[in-house]
């Protein structure tokens, strides 16, 4: 009679966590961040996708650009992974979507490694890279590669960092030089609020030593499931337990780094306790 009722509890748990599975992988949520700093000349707003990896919520993404136009931005960032990097694959999804936005809102968007991969390797995803290129050009999209922007209204300064594919190993994070980032980037701009575009969250500790006021990152999909009340996740893309950075808002004295859980998923296609996230980030003056 108990292995009776432990069956069933089993079956009953395994309906509820499929249940929140579909729910979770099929939704995003908005989630709202506010900045202070002397060094903003003017308040403004800015919505951060990453990760949207070729996803859809509605019928060419209505209900993203609802909730985007409902946020009203200034402008938009996008810290990568909008598409998915397997050979032949379509990128007419995120073109589309960012084809809406372009219209209405100053895109500055970095890449992540699906779209690096496509320029790194020619011989397995063809022309890809070139066509992806074109078709953001077309629409007015100039990303931010090892470059920077600046928002001299705002006092605002942002730079998009494409870092080499060797920090996306897997199994173990590859060391960083002390130095790489500013032989990448340059020098971080101390008189403007220095805003980094990073995908990759897990060397938050070498782009505040750079000198990044905020970093926006992705890349880690939440850990894909979340152990509910520890809000931790579980699993990294580079296939590590309990990634030190899956989401949330990270600070180190002064510097601070937003991990979005991203809008998609990719080779492990589903989200358990973590839905997509659209950020919200409000910049304002202070002292």
């Amino acid at each position: 009679m108990k292995m009776k009722y432990l069956l069933i509890l089993i079956l009953f748990l395994f309906v509820v966590f499929l249940w929140i599975m579909l729910f979770d992988s099929t939704r995003f949520v908005v989630r709202n961040y506010k900045i202070e700093d002397s060094r903003i000349r003017k308040n403004c707003r800015a919505v951060l996708l990453t990760d949207l990896h070729n996803k859809q919520y509605g019928r060419n993404n209505a209900l993203l650009l609802e909730k985007i136009r409902e946020a009203n931005p200034d402008f938009i960032f996008v810290a990568g992974d909008m598409l998915n990097g397997i050979p032949k694959k379509s990128f007419q999804v995120a073109v589309d979507l960012l084809t809406e936005l372009a219209k209405e809102y100053p895109v500055y968007y970095a890449n992540g490694n699906h779209e690096h991969r496509l320029e790194l390797y020619p011989q397995t995803y063809g022309d890809m890279a070139k066509e992806y290129e074109e078709a953001l050009e077309k629409i007015g999209i100039k990303r931010l590669v090892n470059a920077s922007v600046d928002l001299e209204e705002y006092g605002i300064r942002i730079t998009g960092s494409q870092i080499d594919r060797l920090y996306y190993k897997r199994f173990k994070k590859q060391p960083m030089d002390e130095n790489y980032l500013e032989q990448l980037l340059g020098e971080a701009d101390e008189e403007a609020y220095q805003i980094l575009l990073a995908h990759n969250p897990a060397y938050f500790e070498n782009y505040a030593a750079w000198g990044a006021d905020l970093s926006l990152a992705g890349h880690v999909h939440g850990g894909i499931v979340r152990i509910p009340f520890l809000n931790k996740g579980v699993l990294s893309p580079s296939i590590q337990l309990f990634p030190k950075y899956d989401g949330g808002i990270y600070s180190i004295e002064k510097k601070t780094m937003l991990v979005s859980c991203g809008l998609g998923s990719h080779t492990i296609p589903f989200r358990l306790f973590n839905p997509g996230e659209l950020w919200v980030l409000d910049f304002e003056t202070g002292d």
